[in-house]
């Protein structure tokens, strides 16, 4: 006889009691429930017990989550959470540091269960905690405890963080500040001030007034990578707190004192040398030889956590550029005249010469206007005509200086100034090309003559190129753009040179004019070869190269002509432009091939993946594993530890009948995207966020997902609607469809190589106007 859908098969066990195998009727309330087991093991008073899942975080059962019991799952019989509570907090008070120890070590069990955290702060468990870390009479593994149980109870939201007091902060700085503190407290000193910074603007501005960066600095070099990661997620919410000028402030500081280097290579100080100086700040006992332990090229993979917060910086150093990049050039300003002659005179004036010696004022602004015009400005009048001026003073400097002249306020398409009033990239533009001119003047004076001596139509101006590429590069690094709360994509050698953004313009120009020769384009040309020159960059940026030498080298040997043959590869794998017998042969193998990609799909949800958990208060670093049973019939997911491996699916102590889920969602339609919002910074989590509702009791629930990265996305949201018998809809569906088309396709058709395949079938023959002509095998010839 099949039981009803609401009764569930389980084990209650309970230490040195034989274990209860019982039906549990989901319907009975659970006060009654416990009342059975314990009447059944003869224990009194059921009101002091409670019910704990056996495996994973030892959740306690109540009411709102009691649905989540299934067939099999294994409880526990335990005191109840007010109980234990109470307990643990009593324990805290214990004259007995091993007895202070024990209860912060359940304390630190127990924390990550909502039920329980409530029982806790609502007796002042919280304030105890703080207590403990306030007083610092222990410095080691109790201190220890107690910040890691104070940050998991923190951790669900129920107390806000900007109700933690002055001196308690003050106190967690101090940890953060002593030279010598156990290797276990700094990290969590540090998680903690990040909380605090991210989520209280006014402890915030406490934080970074009592944290020095040099401190910081200390961290960054130590040779333990968890230090490492919080202390550089410290930096990066200090940073993203502060205002713009205090930002460009502490980075300016902060590069000073040779953060790329702690980043991006091992430093190295030699006997008789001064240890630079944030290492004197540690007090190193070394003094012979320091090594200054490198982040992006340790010998230790780079974790996702320290990979985003590099990411962070740099897009928070990149977000430098944005007031010039929105700033247009101002033809009044003397400087910015002044900027605009240092680049022709760098062209076209030997080192001691001035303009037109001798000519009349009108020749020198001609040739002035010549000039600008070969560096590629828009100055198309050769005699350009001063419109009336009111200002004296402005009139005496357009009269004064001949060859400032032509950089007057001239009549419409004269002016060189004209062509950096577009935003963006305003005053970058500008930036850039004086870069170029000063830190590689060779390069700058080939590149404008030998595009001078070029016939007017093959000439690449260089100017209008400069401030196109500006805008490329903007793009392509996301200049002004909102930091991602989850991405990585940070470039490893934006931290190998200072100025890195103007030195990969010194490469990218060069780059330009060498696909300009290679193309032999013209000025109509021009946007095919921005074009063609922002593939290049692209593809050479997504190889992450680790040095700009690298990123020079890869980007020099990706040709014109090797584009050209990417694109044709690439287009060879995207056509479907072909005849139609081909046609119809792709579309009977189809559905064969639908289900090998269904097989593949549902196979990866059985190996599972890690997912990150996101809250809209700030990026955590806790991870969860879900993988789908191997008979298709459970999703089982539950917690895990950073750091380790995929668990085994038997020890998940969660699941979720695959019967029970009602619909997938994605994108914005899943609550926890719409509890976000709809920021620009929550794009990027909206796009790999899916969700699975399902029956939880009378009410509907969701199991909420962010996935990694695209790819998991779509093997997800696939695997889940195979599941549920919908289309696999998804862009990696459709590759991977496309690309087992076109091998299938062509193993079909290996015979038939060099054979033309006809446009249409031949015609079939009309039938004959008798069938007599079919032979009778009974009749034996004689």
């Amino acid at each position: 006889m099949v039981p009803p859908r609401n009764v569930v098969k389980i084990a209650v066990q309970m230490r040195d009691a034989i274990p209860q195998l019982i039906q549990l009727d989901q319907a009975k309330p659970l006060a009654a429930v416990l009342k059975e087991v314990c009447d059944a093991w003869s224990l009194p008073h059921s009101e002091r017990y409670a019910l704990q899942f056996a495996d994973g975080h030892r959740r306690y059962i109540t009411e709102n989550n009691r649905t989540e019991i299934k067939n099999g799952s294994i409880l526990c019989l335990s005191t109840a959470p007010d109980l234990e509570a109470e307990r643990l907090l009593r324990g805290l008070q214990s004259e007995s540091c091993e007895g202070r120890r024990e209860a912060l070590q359940h304390l630190v069990l127990l924390a990550p269960d909502m039920t329980f955290t409530r029982e806790v702060i609502s007796r002042d468990g919280l304030q105890r905690l703080g207590s403990i870390i306030e007083d610092g009479d222990d410095l080691g593994e109790v201190l220890a405890l107690a910040l890691r149980a104070f940050l998991e109870l923190m951790e669900h939201g129920v107390v806000s963080w900007e109700t933690l007091s002055i001196p308690f902060v003050r106190k967690v700085v101090c940890y953060v500040n002593m030279n010598l503190m156990d290797a276990s407290v700094q990290p969590l000193a540090l998680g903690l001030l990040e909380s605090v910074t991210l989520s209280s603007p006014a402890l915030g501005q406490l934080v970074k007034s009592e944290v020095p960066l040099d401190r910081l600095l200390v961290h960054l070099q130590v040779m333990n990578q968890q230090l490492q990661t919080k202390a550089m997620a410290l930096l990066t919410a200090l940073l993203q707190g502060s205002s713009a000028a205090e930002r460009k402030h502490m980075l300016d500081y902060l590069w000073q004192r040779n953060l790329r280097q702690f980043i991006y290579k091992v430093g190295r100080t030699r006997p008789g040398r001064p240890f630079p100086a944030p290492l004197l700040v540690a007090h190193t006992h070394t003094r012979e030889l320091a090594v200054l332990q490198n982040i992006i090229h340790s010998a230790v993979p780079l974790g996702d956590e320290m990979a985003h917060h590099l990411y962070v910086l740099q897009a928070l150093t990149l977000g430098l550029l944005e007031p010039r990049m929105r700033t247009p050039l101002d033809p009044y300003s003397q400087e910015q005249r002044e900027q605009l002659q240092a680049l022709r005179q760098a062209a076209f004036e030997p080192e001691g010469e001035s303009l037109g010696t001798g000519l009349s004022a009108d020749r020198r602004r001609s040739l002035c206007a010549r000039e600008f015009r070969k560096l590629g400005f828009s100055v198309s009048d050769p005699y350009p005509a001063p419109r009336p001026c009111l200002n004296p003073g402005l009139l005496l400097f357009q009269r004064a200086g001949p060859f400032l002249s032509c950089l007057s306020p001239f009549p419409q398409n004269s002016n060189p100034a004209q062509d950096l009033e577009r935003v963006p990239p305003g005053l970058l533009a500008l930036d850039n090309m004086l870069y170029f001119s000063r830190h590689a003047p060779s390069a700058y004076s080939r590149f404008v003559l030998e595009n001078s001596s070029r016939e007017d139509k093959h000439e690449c101006p260089f100017a209008r190129s400069s401030i196109q590429l500006t805008v490329l590069l903007c793009e392509l690094l996301h200049v002004g753009e909102p930091c991602s709360e989850t991405a990585q994509d940070f470039s490893p050698m934006f931290f190998g040179q200072d100025q890195s953004f103007h030195e990969l313009f010194c490469v990218s120009i060069q780059l330009l004019n060498k696909t300009w020769k290679e193309m032999r384009a013209t000025q109509e040309d021009f946007d095919k070869v921005t074009q063609v020159v922002r593939e290049q960059l692209a593809r050479t940026l997504a190889l992450k190269p680790s040095s700009l030498e690298l990123f020079r080298t890869k980007v020099n040997a990706l040709t014109y002509g090797e584009v050209l043959r990417l694109r044709q590869t690439e287009r060879l794998h995207q056509e479907g432009t072909l005849a139609p017998p081909i046609l119809e042969l792709r579309e009977k193998l189809k559905p064969e091939l639908m289900g090998l990609i269904r097989q593949q799909r549902l196979l990866r949800l059985c190996e599972g993946t890690l997912f990150r958990k996101i809250s809209s208060r700030r990026r955590q670093d806790k991870l969860w594993f879900c993988c789908l049973s191997p008979n298709h019939k459970v999703l089982q997911y539950g917690d895990v530890e950073e750091g380790v491996g995929p668990p085994a699916p038997e020890s998940l102590p969660e699941q979720l009948p695959v019967a029970d889920i009602r619909a997938l969602l994605t994108g914005k339609d899943c609550p926890h995207v719409r509890e976000k919002g709809s920021g620009k910074q929550n794009k990027d989590v909206c796009e790999l966020a899916f969700s699975v509702s399902y029956d939880h009791g009378e009410e509907e629930a969701y199991l909420n997902f962010v996935a990694p990265s695209k790819r998991e996305f779509h093997l997800w949201t696939d695997g889940l609607s195979a599941l549920l018998g919908s289309p696999m809809g998804s862009e990696q569906t459709r590759l991977d469809l496309e690309q087992l088309l076109t091998m299938e396709t062509k193993l079909r058709l290996l015979e038939l190589e060099n054979v033309p395949i006809p446009e249409q079938p031949p015609p079939v023959p009309p039938p004959p106007t008798n069938f007599n002509f079919c032979y009778d095998c009974s009749i034996t010839e004689p």
